[in-house]
């Protein structure tokens, strides 16, 4: 564990930087190594904590990588997002605020992968390798449209019950919680699609040999 920890810091301080952040570092109950910007669990058997630099905002360091990652999935990204009649700038920006690209990240909480899935969604979606991306993203962007029915296409709620979890939302009477994270969440991903916000998605249901069949168009239906 203490040849990954100084690796890890060994990578973090080649980045360009004026702030200091703490990490937290620990193994999990299966052993596995877990690196998060928050204080360990209770579940954590050990936790170390170093001190690292990280790049100032202004910098701009960490872009040039985030674009790279972003460029290697983005004809995923954009099929699923057509397939379930999402925006995907929308999907995109998701993305970006919950792994920053990487699809090996882990959170504190046991979300995985670059769309950040919890093991419920992974087993309600079938994804039986929640770090392989194409898996990640095909569950990720259906729980997304998912969200999104369940209030009615509002694009803030459903970005609230991804981050928060939608009991937590319904529990405030459907309405973005009053904590910090989930409303800076809300607030960054509404900011960075707000270009693309113009673009209608439209539901249409047709029956197909006595099937149901919805399909999603950002084109009007035809009359």
């Amino acid at each position: 564990m203490r040849r990954l920890l100084f690796v890890a810091f060994v990578c973090v301080l080649a980045v360009p930087a004026t702030v200091q952040a703490q990490i937290y570092a620990w193994r999990d109950a299966e052993g596995n190594l877990v690196l998060s910007d928050r204080p360990k669990v209770k579940e954590a058997k050990k936790v170390e904590t170093f001190a690292v630099a990280t790049a100032s905002p202004a910098t701009g360091a960490a872009t040039p990588v985030a674009a790279r990652r972003a460029a290697l999935y983005d004809d995923l990204i954009v099929a699923h997002a057509r397939d379930q009649g999402i925006r995907a700038d929308l999907v995109r920006a998701v993305i970006h605020a919950e792994s920053a690209y990487d699809p090996w990240a882990r959170s504190f909480k046991g979300a995985m992968g670059l769309m950040q899935i919890m093991p419920a969604t992974a087993r309600d979606y079938g994804v039986l390798n929640p770090y392989d991306p194409a898996e990640n993203i095909r569950a990720g962007v259906r729980y997304l449209r998912r969200l999104l029915d369940r209030y009615d296409d509002n694009e803030e709620l459903a970005l609230a019950a991804y981050n928060a979890g939608p009991t937590t939302v319904d529990r405030y009477g459907q309405q973005v919680p009053p904590y910090r994270e989930t409303r800076t969440y809300v607030a960054k991903i509404t900011k960075a699609t707000a270009k693309s916000r113009s673009t209608r998605i439209v539901r249409t249901v047709e029956t197909v040999d006595g099937r149901e069949v919805v399909r999603y168009s950002n084109k009007p239906a035809a009359r």
